[in-house]
This record gives structure tokens, C-alpha cells and sequence, in this order.
């Protein structure tokens, strides 16, 4: 029976956490379903709603732009997207946007800092996964699985810099940039805002992938509530001043059920089929790109092996293992 559950927004912002007192800002904000695939907000202090909305309007403009470009499922009039990529670029090099350029190019440095676990030219797998989640009927047969596993070598992806072209040298290599894409996008939307001085107080929310721009207008931290797949209660509620991300991967956030069996979205490199560490894995950073690939890359890792990694870049995490047991980073700033 086909069951897919897709929890789009994988953190709540408390309801205190815009209530202030000052007259001279109003909260107000948009949500909106239709980029990325998935549920998100733009949130912010302002002094009317027109002047929110002329905003909002324009800001929404970027991130479409984003996400149009870095779309795997779909193509658009005159825009070399990720798709046309995967569907051309083993034919011959393929001129694409610097943004194109600067995603790739980070993409290979997500899979040196998790060793591999995070891996944007695990298409050919995953992209069986999807269709397979789609459907909703059956697993995918291992063979499948280990033959689009040997056309997943990241070196077969060339990317030319000086002449922003994108090349594979495998023609069964695909990208699959799901990991890294909102996280990466995080900051360019907190560049955005902050160049422009479009809000000095403001919360995005892409699908989840949380970034703060500024603090309250009464100078406190905002406060993120972390959602508990258990329970109406918060998992936890952090503190976030300005340029904070919190980001979560989870098993009860995309998933597909077989003969009563749960299998989430996010597969481990190693095994091919869904990771099966924890329920959900938070982290905390000031660069969101780094948030979204480590939660991926802890999420697909054993608690004391992802420790090492929060440790080494310096990020705190949040563990929800599969028997509801609670592990966090020392740095934590749990609200009370």
C-alpha cells in the first residue's frame, strides 16, 4: 500500500519568539509551496504590509530563481537547470549560471568534509529511490541498486570555472543535489538581505533549513523550537541570534511504507538503502550550506563517528536515536 508522508517543515518557530512590544515593527509573513519541492516562510519585522510585501515580492524572486536553476525533476524555457545537465552533460561540456558553478563546486567539498557520506553524484541511486517512493509498492531489488551505485564517482564530474562549463565523464552519472541545495541557498538569502538592508529582523524557513537575519527588535535572540516526531512537544528550543541555521534531517519527514515498514528519504552511501542510525538529527551552525550536509552526513553515521565530525568543524547537533534517546553537543543553547 503506498503511504508517503512529507512533513515540510521540520521546526516550529515558538509563538513568543515575535512577540515584542515595539510599535514601530510589525510581524508579518508569507508561506509558500511551490520551490523546492517542499513548505516554506519568509518572516520578518516591518513597519507595514505593503512595505513587507514589496519585499517579500522581490526576495521571492531570488530564491525562485534558485530554485528553477538547481531543479533535477524539471525543465524551464530558456534556463540550463540541473536537469538539462543530467541530461546532457555527458554528451559534451555544458555552459551553465556561476550559481550552477558555485553549488557544484561546493557540492565537492560537502563530500570531503563527511568522507563521502555526502555525495551529489549519487543520482543514479537515488533517483531510483525516488521512483521507487513514488510508487509507493515495493523496494527497489539490491541488483538495481548496486549497478546505478558503480556510476557514482564524483571525479567523473569536471567543472570547467574559467569557462563556467559542467562536464561528465560517465554518461550514466547524475546529480542529485538534495543534501546541500536549501542550506546552500540559506546564505545566499541572508546575503541577500543583509546587503540589500532589506530586514534587520527576519526568519527564513526553506522546507525546514531555518536562518535567522538579525535579532528581535527588543535585541533578543529568537528562539527556534525543534519538532519532536513523538509528541506535540518541542524536542528542544534553541536560542538563534543573528545568522544562526538550524537544520534537521529526519526519518519521519519524507518516507514510504512496504509490508509495514518505514523507509525514509535519505539513503546511506555505504548500504544503498535508507540510513537507520536516528529519528532525527539536528544541526546548529552559523553557515547553513555546513548545516544541511553535516545533519545529512550524522544522520547516515553512528553517534560516537558523527561527534568527531561536529567536533572538527565546530557545530552543535541534537541526536534523537531510534529508542527515543535524547544526545546533544556541549555548545547547546537549550531555551528554557
Amino acid at each position: 500500500m503506498k503511504k508517503i508522508v512529507s512533513i515540510v517543515l521540520s521546526f516550529t518557530l515558538l509563538f513568543t519568539l515575535f512577540g515584542c512590544s515595539n510599535s514601530k515593527y510589525t510581524k508579518f509573513s508569507k508561506s509558500f509551496l511551490n520551490l523546492f519541492d517542499t513548505a516554506s516562510s519568509i518572516t520578518a519585522y516591518d513597519t507595514s504590509q505593503a512595505e513587507f510585501d514589496k519585499k517579500y515580492n522581490k526576495l521571492y524572486g531570488e530564491i525562485k530563481g534558485y530554485s528553477e536553476l538547481y531543479d533535477i525533476y524539471n525543465d524551464y524555457d530558456n534556463i540550463v537547470n540541473l536537469k538539462y545537465i543530467n541530461d546532457n552533460a555527458y554528451k559534451k561540456p555544458v555552459k551553465v549560471d556561476k550559481r550552477i558553478i558555485e553549488l557544484l563546486t561546493y557540492g565537492k567539498k560537502a563530500y570531503k568534509i563527511t568522507n563521502g557520506y555526502v555525495d551529489i553524484a549519487m543520482g543514479s541511486v537515488l533517483s531510483i529511490w525516488h521512483d521507487y517512493r513514488e510508487k509507493g509498492e515495493s523496494l527497489p531489488p539490491k541488483s538495481m541498486l548496486t549497478k546505478a551505485s558503480e556510476h557514482t564517482d564524483i571525479n567523473n564530474l569536471i567543472i570547467d570555472k574559467e569557462n563556467s562549463t559542467i562536464f561528465f565523464n560517465d554518461k550514466e552519472l547524475k546529480l542529485d543535489v538534495g543534501a546541500i541545495t536549501k542550506g546552500f541557498v540559506c546564505n545566499k538569502i541572508y546575503e541577500y538581505i543583509t546587503k540589500n538592508n532589506v530586514w534587520q529582523s527576519a526568519v527564513i524557513s526553506l522546507g525546514g533549513n531555518i536562518i535567522t537575519i538579525g535579532n528581535k527588535p527588543d535585541k533578543n535572540d529568537f528562539v527556534i523550537g525543534i519538532e519532536n516526531p513523538n509528541s506535540n512537544e518541542y524536542l528542544d528550543k534553541i536560542y538563534a541570534d543573528d545568522n544562526t541555521s538550524v537544520v534537521t534531517s529526519g526519518s519521519y519527514q519524507r518516507y514510504y511504507t512496504v509490508d509495514g515498514k518505514d523507509y525514509c528519504h535519505i539513503i546511506d552511501k555505504n548500504t544503498l538503502y535508507p540510513a537507520n542510525y536516528f529519528k532525527s538529527v539536528t544541526v546548529i551552525s552559523s553557515d547553513s550550506a555546513l548545516a544541511d550536509t553535516l545533519s545529512t552526513a550524522l544522520f547516515c553515521m553512528d553517534l560516537n563517528t558523527g561527534r568527531k565530525l561536529a567536533e572538527k568543524y565546530n557545530i552543535q547537533a541534537i541526536w534523537l536515536d531510534k529508542n527515543d534517546k535524547i544526545t546533544k553537543t556541549d555548545g547547546v543553547k537549550s531555551a528554557k
